[in-house]
């Protein structure tokens, strides 16, 4: 994984688009969300949120087919959609794919 995604796709001076694949039980090295952004759930799963000190933050329910605006708002993210809607965490963290089958998203961020 570089950056917030698997492997950016396209990039202007407005957005960046990522597509992003995560295994069952995978993390995600800890990154760090540099713009507010969304996404859609391709192929969804339970998301487990950790902090860079791996301090667990919640589970974000992402179903397929749905699709997340988040703000990035003074080192941190806060869900403006639903699911999720409120849940803040920091904007540098780490996620693993709580359920059975392989997560896939396309991730645009706002520059």
């Amino acid at each position: 994984m570089a950056g917030v995604g698997t492997e950016k796709v396209f990039e202007n001076d407005k957005v960046i688009v990522w597509n992003f694949e995560l295994a069952p039980g995978e993390d995600t090295p800890v990154h760090t969300h540099e713009h507010s952004y969304m996404w859609y759930a391709i192929a969804g799963a339970p998301l487990q949120v950790f902090d860079e000190n791996d301090n667990d933050l919640g589970i974000l329910e992402v179903p397929t087919g749905a699709t997340f605006a988040l703000k990035l708002d003074n080192g941190e993210l806060e869900v403006l959609s639903e699911p999720g809607k409120g849940m803040r965490v920091p904007a540098r963290h780490k996620a693993r794919n709580g359920g059975s089958t392989t997560y896939r998203e396309v991730l645009v961020e706002f520059k």
